[in-house]
């Protein structure tokens, strides 16, 4: 049975309608608090983090008025990257941790990421089950007035994150003499970013860092890479580094303004990895990953798995076929040896560690020629058209006229009201043909 709030990255969508809004808000901390607090007796804990949108003021406040009335304790974060929360949620032993964010959606939209006590993403049996409470009476899941919980501000979130992502390096790691660029998106890495690349020694050039409610990911961040190759070559940086939203994303440029992408970057650390002996199992990718990383990675005779497209998959892959390295094209990469979910922060970090002796970027990465792949991202009102009959043929029809000479994938996001599509060829002129059938019959 297909979920009815979760959507491949937690609850997403338009604030103030449908299912983003206090009302709901309310029902989602009553439901995931009574869900945690019935797995653990003693400690009832969850802590909040966000990015920097507008509604989070008012989706905030209706989860944490839902936490306590389920009878949990919470700590507010405030403006924090995913995965530092996911991080935190792990080193306070809480129940759970919440991220209200919409990722690299424009500032009207808003959702959730949940975590588990280990830091982990949720099942999709778990936010089945989570779904159930939801609908509930409401009555049925509050607490008795004497067991209520009780709400902290917790200052110094961003100090405890960006300490336990220098200890995994050597404390001798430094980037004195190295100018760095930084594009936080205008989202919830905009402190801990700069601050972190700043503690190291770096000349730091930042952008993207002042929020103000509506402007994250406004020509910025990990989706306008055109920004960080500006940056790059104003300041003659040695490498840039930009985020998305929630920071959990890293697209990069190196020395010469070249954009370097998920795939690219996943490339550069498998070979890197495998030389150093820390490359464990092989790289999951998803269905979305360049062709060319998986020939790449073929001839270096590394394994390599697809996933389906997001992270929590991704993640999932890595732990039942033990692998220590995954990632997507979008540039969520997660280091199974630090990390459960993407951080772009952390990437960054071991991107520099590895150029620390005066390596250039643009010597580490385009390890591999990609595949020529176009992606059109279709907007809809219904994402169900893609089950239609019309749009099923059409299909059927591109995959049939590609087959031998590339591969098309169409896919509902499970983010956003569009259907993407995406093929991959060398054959440019095919390409946009199949492109093209499948586009006109959702149009």
């Amino acid at each position: 049975m297909a979920k009815k709030y979760f959507g491949t990255d937690g609850i997403r969508g338009r604030v103030n309608l449908s299912k983003i809004n206090g009302e709901m808000f309310f029902k989602f901390g009553l439901a995931v608090g009574t869900y945690f607090k019935n797995l653990r007796k003693k400690k009832q804990t969850a802590i909040i983090a966000k990015d920097t949108r507008l509604s989070g003021y008012t989706l905030e406040p209706a989860l944490v008025s839902g936490l306590t009335s389920a009878g949990m304790h919470v700590y507010t974060l405030g403006p924090l990257p995913t995965n530092g929360l996911a991080m935190l949620t792990k080193k306070m032993s809480a129940n759970m941790g919440i991220m209200i964010t919409a990722s690299h959606n424009p500032y009207y939209d808003n959702g959730l990421k949940l975590f588990g006590p280990n830091g982990l993403k949720l099942s999709d049996k778990i936010e089945k089950k989570i779904e159930k409470l939801i609908d509930s009476k409401i009555v049925k899941n509050l607490s008795e007035p004497n067991t209520l919980g009780r709400v902290k501000r917790l200052e110094d979130a961003n100090d405890r994150y960006i300490k336990i992502l220098k200890n995994n390096f050597p404390k001798n790691f430094q980037l004195k003499r190295m100018r760095i660029a930084i594009d936080c998106a205008n989202g919830a890495g905009y402190k801990s970013g700069p601050l972190l690349l700043r503690s190291l020694g770096a000349k730091v050039y930042q952008f993207g860092t002042s929020p103000n409610g509506f402007n994250i990911n406004d020509k910025c961040g990990s989706t306008f890479p055109n920004k960080i190759k500006y940056l790059v070559k104003k300041h003659n940086a040695h490498i840039g580094i930009s985020l998305d939203g929630d920071a959990d994303r890293i697209i990069v440029s190196d020395e010469n303004g070249n954009i370097i992408d998920g795939d690219q970057i996943i490339a550069m650390l498998a070979t890197r990895w495998k030389r150093k002996k820390i490359l464990k199992g092989g790289v999951i990718g998803t269905l979305m990953s360049n062709y060319g990383l998986q020939n790449y990675l073929k001839s270096q005779k590394i394994k390599f798995i697809r996933a389906k497209v997001g992270d929590r998959y991704v993640k999932e892959k890595m732990q039942n076929n033990n692998f220590n390295l995954g990632g997507e094209q979008s540039g969520h990469i997660i280091l199974g040896k630090f990390a459960t979910t993407g951080d772009g922060l952390l990437v960054a970090l071991e991107i520099l560690f590895s150029m620390r002796k005066g390596k250039k970027a643009s010597d580490l990465f385009n390890t591999f020629k990609a595949t020529p792949q176009i992606l059109e991202n279709v907007k809809v009102k219904d994402k169900s058209i893609i089950n239609s009959q019309k749009c099923k043929i059409a299909i059927s029809k591109s995959e049939k006229l590609i087959k031998n000479h590339g591969r098309m994938l169409v896919r509902k996001s499970g983010t956003e009201p569009k259907i993407r599509i995406m093929g991959e060829s060398s054959n440019i002129s095919l390409l946009k043909k199949c492109i093209n059938i499948v586009k006109k019959s959702i149009n």
